[in-house]
């Protein structure tokens, strides 16, 4: 009983993450044309306004009078924008390299997954704070920083879906006949890692949105006036005891947005298994 209960929640990881990640990015888009106020504009009449004391704002305002929805919309966009870049460049620098490890054996394979190995070794957090250092500060450093982390996951990755490959009867066939190693990887080993390589992307963005958010509740992300989750955290943080509410709408959208990913990640890995079988 146990295990069929198990089944019957693993069918819905896929929608009630495609559903959360939908909301997330429909957010980004909505905020691109339409936001209830001016996400940086500040009106010092009417800071601390709590929810429902107001009809004109919803979620009430900062410290600087600032609607809080309006910056929760806005700060979806450095959460969006910054998490897909940075991992669609780790995934496609990662797959690369894990790519030309599998492929070519012997000292160039050894020398890049040496360097894998070595990126792993460091925290995530602790590896994107010493990135932002020397990139700056900012959105691009905080793309450069997760993309850099998440270089070791797609290696790791596609170097092992590759090794485990080789053992198919397919592929010791395409070898036979003298198949150059470009094609080997695209024709053959290629529709192997895809599936693969899509449910690891997905899942990456929830670490990524905890990476981003981190950086920039340190104050190494998204710089203020602009709006970011992380941010708004850290600016809630100063006056929590007294107006508790201010936390409430970031601490929830990126709880709900990282769940949402990984349930995602979760349901297509599932999805991708049973297709396999």
């Amino acid at each position: 009983m146990g295990k069929n209960k198990m089944k019957v929640n693993k069918k819905y990881h896929l929608l009630v993450g495609g559903i959360l990640s939908f909301l997330v990015l429909s957010l980004c888009l909505v905020s691109f044309f339409y936001t209830p106020y001016p996400p940086n504009e500040m009106n010092l009449s009417d800071k601390f306004i709590s929810p429902g004391d107001s009809g004109k704002y919803l979620l009430g305002t900062d410290h600087f009078g600032r609607d809080i929805l309006s910056r929760i919309m806005y700060g979806s966009q450095s959460i969006v924008i910054v998490c897909l870049l940075a991992v669609a460049i780790g995934a496609l620098v990662g797959s690369v390299l894990g790519g030309v490890s599998g492929i070519f054996k012997g000292r160039i394979s050894s020398l890049i997954m040496r360097g894998i190995d070595g990126l792993m070794a460091f925290p995530g957090i602790l590896l994107a704070m010493m990135m932002v250092v020397v990139v700056g500060k900012g959105k691009e450093g905080a793309i450069v920083a997760i993309s850099i982390f998440m270089v070791p996951s797609f290696a790791r990755l596609v170097y092992s879906l590759i090794l485990d490959s080789e053992s198919n009867l397919f592929i010791k066939a395409a070898k036979s006949y003298g198949i150059t190693r470009r094609r080997l990887l695209v024709k053959h080993y290629l529709p192997i890692i895809l599936p693969r390589l899509i449910t690891l992307f997905t899942a990456c963005l929830g670490a990524a949105i905890m990476i981003e958010t981190s950086l920039s509740f340190l104050g190494l992300g998204v710089q203020p006036p602009n709006a970011s989750w992380g941010m708004m955290l850290n600016e809630a943080r100063q006056n929590f005891l007294q107006y508790p509410y201010l936390a409430i709408p970031s601490g929830i959208a990126i709880s709900l947005s990282v769940l949402g990913f990984n349930l995602l990640g979760d349901g297509l890995n599932e999805l991708f298994t049973k297709r396999r079988s």
